[in-house]
């Protein structure tokens, strides 16, 4: 990847500006058209057909031998977000949270509302000054309950002559970032646009290589309600052998002990062994760390004790996938400023890659019965 500073500004290369198109777009779960749109058109030259399930999740298409395994790559385009459930006399939004969020990272955030006429519409999550609040109350958490969006309308009126209407998606403004260190990257949504810009680069990256099988780059919707655009799109697959590419948990930071999170930004991807809704497949893992072990590609185990990724879901496609989550350590996740490493991206990207390559009949045949 590459950033160049002049006196204008930052200059993006090809691969940054993908990020950054991916993470600035909306795409909260059940309105994920925008996100979608933009995946679509990084991945489209590269495929040889794209279509959509029902529920909206993208599902690319890359023929190698038309005989061989479905191989099932998928990332998922949704983001936490909200939805406007009402306008006040005022002029200001009551909201439903949607996806896991933490009150103590909402207030005072710039938000965006999509309406469905009008495009975007800029507000901040409303929040009381300290220079009102009594010491009691400045030490306890926000309620959720009591949050509201301001949008600078004077009325109801003047909101719903915006274009806002209940049901409108809203999501953290984005604001892409590259750090002094240009391998740390900063923005909304790398949970998990992540894991679709990789479904890009590795069928870009196969691009006149004979694969032996057929490779589904796919963007899945509303994994942050319960992974159920992996559902609907796996049983239109109907893969051999799933990779569920996810944002991990980076522990590196002051207060989180190895123990809480192990994954380190810079040190390579992460190979999740556990999650709440699956147990990665045992050949399945064994044949990808021995393959990073032979291509010398750093990589680093991981737990998620109490979250889910869409592995979960594509392993009970039809009589069971073997599944396997790969994710790419980040701070600060569910949060208007995620941070990670691209390092970590470009070596999941070369070992998903290299992956692909070798998964054959016979090869598939033997991780499944290992």
């Amino acid at each position: 990847m590459y950033v160049h500073t002049t006196e204008r500004g930052i200059v993006l290369d090809s691969q940054m500006r993908m990020l950054k198109d991916l993470t600035d777009a909306i795409g909260v779960s059940g309105n994920e058209r925008d996100a979608r749109e933009v995946m679509r058109k990084y991945i489209e030259p590269y495929v040889d057909h794209v279509e959509t399930d029902n529920l909206g999740s993208l599902v690319a298409v890359k023929k190698g031998r038309v005989d061989g395994p479905k191989i099932m790559i998928a990332g998922h385009l949704d983001e936490v977000g909200f939805m406007v459930t009402q306008i006040d006399e005022n002029g200001y939004l009551r909201f439903q949270t949607i996806g896991g969020w933490w009150s103590q990272v909402m207030l005072a955030q710039r938000v965006v509302v999509q309406t469905s006429d009008h495009g975007e519409v800029p507000g901040v999550i409303g929040s009381k000054p300290p220079h009102i609040l009594s010491l009691e109350a400045r030490k306890k958490a926000a309620n959720m309950e009591d949050m509201f969006i301001d949008v600078g309308a004077e009325d109801r009126a003047e909101a719903e002559a915006f274009g806002i209407r209940p049901g409108d998606s809203i999501v953290l403004a984005p604001q892409f970032t590259v750090m002094k260190n240009e391998k740390y990257l900063v923005n909304k949504a790398w949970d998990n646009r992540i894991g679709c810009a990789l479904a890009i680069d590795v069928l870009k990256n196969l691009q006149g290589v004979d694969h032996p099988n057929v490779v589904y780059g796919v963007g899945t919707v509303q994994e942050e309600v319960g992974s159920r655009g992996a559902k609907t799109s796996a049983r239109l697959i109907g893969p051999d052998i799933g990779i569920a590419v996810d944002a991990g948990v980076a522990g590196d930071v002051p207060g989180i002990s190895e123990k809480d999170a192990m994954g380190k930004c810079g040190k390579g991807p992460q190979i999740v062994m556990y999650e709440a809704t699956l147990i990665s497949h045992k050949g399945l893992r064994d044949f990808v760390t021995g393959l990073a072990d032979e291509m010398g590609i750093p990589f680093q185990y991981d737990v998620i004790k109490g979250g889910f990724t869409d592995g979960g879901a594509i392993h009970l496609t039809a009589a069971g996938v073997p599944a396997l989550t790969l994710s790419v350590p980040t701070r600060y996740l569910h949060t208007g400023a995620s941070m990670l490493n691209t390092d970590d991206y470009v070596q999941a990207v070369r070992l998903v890659t290299e992956l692909v390559k070798r998964l054959d009949a016979k090869t598939v045949h033997e991780i499944t019965y290992a």
